[in-house]
């Protein structure tokens, strides 16, 4: 069976994923040169690249991911995180991308890396400590479609997520912010607090799940470009 390696952290954690597909290799968050050391490994056919480092670290360049991109018997998927944004780079040498989020900077309705960019922690679990903008965009218009808020509050608490330092990004914050600064849309932002409280929904871990899936519909050796 072709080995199958998967760049994964807070997007989607290793357990969830192994349920899924149990035999892939899964690693932590992508860093520099962890890419480079694939593309020499001749037993690696597909890489999956979901979460990389932001802060911690520096993060896989475009430049190595490309060494895998057109590497023959290779295939390497991106999606959710980091992974969605190499793949928009990269899609014309090869690189294949998934999901919603490489759609939505495919089509340019997002094109900042901080639409992605999370903080978490470092000792395994890889857990949240901040949320990503993307995803708060996304329980946004969710709680607008279900009539939890009206569009002036879904615009207002929007742009003040977008103006909090990706590191800081947690829905409490918005909410005190929105609230100090939007103090006639206090009704509908303490609506949202409750809502968001039970109702939290994630675009990047459907993203990874995907992927994930992919991988294991996906298990023979990708045919050499």
């Amino acid at each position: 069976m072709a080995k199958q390696v998967i760049f994964l952290g807070p997007s989607l954690s290793h357990e969830k994923a192994k349920k899924i597909l149990p035999e892939a290799e899964y690693r932590p968050p992508a860093k520099k040169g962890d890419l480079l050391r694939l593309a020499a490994d001749s037993e690696v056919s597909m890489v999956g690249l979901v979460d990389g480092v932001f802060l911690q670290d520096y993060p896989p360049t475009p430049i190595e991911v490309y060494q895998l991109a057109v590497k023959p018997g290779v295939l390497i998927a991106g999606a959710a995180s980091l992974g969605a944004l190499r793949a928009v780079e990269l899609e014309k040498f090869g690189m294949m991308g998934i999901g919603r989020v490489f759609q939505l900077y495919k089509k340019g309705m997002i094109d900042a890396d901080d639409e992605v960019a999370v903080t978490f922690a470092p000792d395994g679990d890889y857990r949240l400590q901040s949320e990503a903008m993307v995803d708060i965009r996304y329980n946004l218009f969710l709680a607008r479609k279900k009539g939890v808020i009206g569009r002036k509050t879904k615009k207002a608490m929007t742009a003040v997520a977008k103006e909090i330092y990706f590191p800081h990004r947690n829905y409490a914050l918005i909410i005190e912010a929105a609230t100090s600064r939007h103090a006639e849309l206090d009704g509908e932002i303490r609506a949202f607090e409750k809502y968001i409280g039970s109702e939290r929904k994630s675009l990047k871990e459907s993203d990874a799940i995907r992927l994930v899936e992919y991988f294991r519909d996906h298990r023979s050796t990708p045919a050499p470009r």
